[in-house]
């Protein structure tokens, strides 16, 4: 893979490290940093998802959540009690599209020979991925030590989007899941899946303090096919004007949309969503949040 650094320069990227490439020639559209070596937060999952998938389990087999599934390190919320009985397939897609990290943890857990045959497997799927410079101490990406490039996180990206399970989840926007009896409705973390313009063909968000915001996209557009790793950006609205501007040029529209937040109005495309970021006040920090609707036409 050879790195351009003059493309680096052409898009004021907001994410720490950026790397967009080309899937049908390899040929490397972005770059920003794409061997720095950081936190990649529930990334993490598509590793996950495919060491279990590998393992060819009966995906109707139930899976109770238990006790040692919750989160003890960074106390995150989940929407799947202790307690629940859940068929693998649908832990599956907790873990992938709400990114719920007592489901990820459930799918470690309950792995043919337990967590320890699962690390052991993990790092043999990360060496047989050639991803040198990674390494997942755990399922969900909680740990600040679970570590990558963009670069290795392509490599990633690529193996899972040929996985149809992994594909179909990732990209739905949203899914009901029986739980304890009850039809619970679960939504993709990535609100551009299923967004108006968009064509995406994998999906992953992910975020911690350590590892800031983080996204793993294959998305098509003018009959191109690109895969983008964003990392480490420090709010979701830069995240998603990092994407933005990624498509803008897959489509030919090479004029970068600004990141500043005095910009409070993106459009992805023409027809497409429109963002508005509003930027509120807490009693301690700013919070940027997103909103995407639907631009209205004009008669």
């Amino acid at each position: 893979m050879t790195i351009s650094s003059a493309a680096a320069l052409a898009v004021p990227f907001g994410s720490q490290s950026v790397l967009v490439v080309e899937d049908d020639t390899g040929k490397v559209l972005f770059e920003k940093n794409a061997s720095t070596v950081a936190p990649i937060a529930s990334l993490t999952k598509l590793m996950t998802a495919m060491v279990v998938l590998d393992a060819h389990q009966d995906m109707n087999e139930p899976i109770e959540i238990e006790k040692e599934d919750v989160d003890m390190l960074k106390h995150s919320s989940s929407r799947v009690p202790v307690g629940a009985t859940i068929p693998r397939r649908d832990v599956l897609q907790l873990a992938l599209m709400s990114s719920d990290n007592r489901a990820a943890a459930a799918l470690a857990r309950t792995y043919p020979g337990g967590i320890d045959a699962f690390h052991v497997a993990v790092k043999r799927k990360i060496a047989a991925l050639g991803m040198t410079q990674t390494v997942l101490e755990e399922p969900t990406g909680l740990s600040p030590h679970n570590r990558s490039t963009a670069a290795d996180l392509v490599k990633m990206a690529t193996a899972a989007s040929n996985y149809p399970e992994i594909t179909r989840i990732t990209t739905s926007p949203k899914d009901l899941i029986n739980i304890k009896g009850r039809e619970v409705e679960y939504h993709n973390t990535n609100r551009l899946v299923g967004a108006k313009g968009w064509d995406i063909g994998l999906s992953k968000t992910g975020y911690t303090l350590e590892a800031g915001r983080c996204l793993i996209m294959r998305i098509k557009a003018a009959g191109k096919n690109a895969t983008m790793v964003l990392l480490n950006a420090g709010a979701s609205s830069v995240r998603l004007l990092d994407a933005l501007n990624v498509r803008r040029h897959v489509l030919g529209d090479t004029a970068p949309v600004s990141t500043r937040a005095e910009s409070p109005r993106v459009r992805a495309s023409v027809g497409g969503p429109r963002i508005r970021a509003s930027v509120g006040r807490g009693s301690h920090h700013r919070h940027r949040h997103m909103v995407v609707t639907r631009h209205r036409r004009h008669r």
